[in-house]
């Protein structure tokens, strides 16, 4: 029988404190605006430095938590390296700001060069790529003029720049931090290589957002790449990973607590996908836009606020089912893709 999910760290730790989570590993958690309100991060103790993974978004407040945390719990030993799972801004935001101050960069090269990238490209307003990618959604009228003349989300609003340099983590890559060999392997879907690290010495997994216990990270589809199909990618890291998660393991994820139980997460996590593109199926029964199928996937009510991330998903969602062949769509006369059950 699969062992139920446990969570051996019930209480998180406070706003510049830590947690041991594992001999020479600390748990810290920092701050995000929304209702995913905070990133955790990890230090992993190297003697006379730290490694830390993943470093929160770049603000005022995420800044002065990290000086009062390297002069209090962190001992005053600087940190030498930070590994970076993906390029999300809440895991990325200060890697340039820890490079600043002498760190070592270690990402996979996707998520750096997108990083990088995005970095770079900040846009004063919504690009004509983007307004096309609203409207073959099915947003039209006043609420598409609206977000057309919004100022869209920059990754330099909240990511430090990124200085030229990093050393890069690919598959099978093992480094050592913390008394402890540490096993790359990557993970897709959600965000491009995302790197998870797996201890070859005990039962420890740094898993970034790619295991996470209560919550499922979003799996979307953007105007950069309107045919993109994220969640077959999500699906089969899934089950790759199936093969070498054991009930022991103490994860140490992206976001809520740290858990033990990774076989029968992945379960879940492969159970409610499969579950939710069987709902969009069912309710394809008619031509339909887009965004008339938050209801399918997500049957509650959502608030404007949700309104990317739900549309990414369900794009996602719309085009997984799109390339098994068992959906079909066609351009409306107002620009919208109308998908429709095969």
């Amino acid at each position: 029988m699969t062992q139920a999910l446990r969570y051996p760290f019930p209480d998180p730790p406070a706003e510049g404190q830590a947690v041991e989570v594992a001999q020479g590993v600390l748990w810290l958690r920092l701050p995000l605006p929304g209702a995913l309100d905070h990133v955790n991060a990890y230090l992993l103790d190297d003697g006379q430095s730290w490694t830390l993974v993943d470093t929160g978004l770049s603000s005022k407040r995420t800044k002065a938590i990290w000086q009062a945390a390297l002069a209090g719990p962190l001992r005053g030993k600087p940190v030498s390296r930070v590994i970076v799972t993906h390029h999300h801004p809440d895991h990325v935001g200060l890697a340039g700001w820890f490079q600043d101050q002498g760190a070592e960069l270690l990402m996979t090269r996707t998520a750096w060069l997108y990083a990088r990238m995005l970095t770079l490209d900040e846009q004063a307003t919504r690009s004509p790529e983007s307004t096309l990618f609203l409207t073959r959604a099915g947003l039209s009228g006043e609420a598409l003029a609206q977000k057309a003349a919004e100022r869209p989300f920059n990754f330099c609003d909240v990511v430090d720049p990124l200085p030229l340099g990093f050393s890069r983590l690919e598959e099978g890559t093992v480094l050592q931090a913390a008394g402890r060999r540490w096993q790359v392997r990557l993970g897709q879907g959600h965000a491009p290589d995302h790197a998870t690290l797996w201890s070859l010495d005990d039962a420890l997994v740094l898993g970034g957002d790619q295991f996470l216990a209560t919550i499922t990270p979003n799996i979307g589809v953007y105007a950069t790449e309107p045919d993109a199909d994220p969640l077959t990618d999500w699906l089969t890291s899934c089950r790759s990973f199936q093969t070498i998660a054991q009930p022991d393991q103490l994860i140490l994820p992206g976001h809520k607590l740290p858990f033990t139980g990774l076989p029968l997460r992945l379960m879940q996590k492969i159970a409610s996908h499969d579950a939710a593109l069987a709902r969009l199926l069912d309710h394809l029964s008619a031509p339909t836009r887009a965004v008339d199928c938050f209801s399918a996937l997500y049957r509650r009510s959502l608030g404007p606020d949700d309104f990317g991330l739900a549309l990414a998903e369900t794009l996602a969602h719309l085009n997984c089912l799109h390339r098994q062949g068992k959906i079909t769509r066609h351009l409306s006369p107002d620009g919208a893709w109308a998908w429709q059950r095969a």
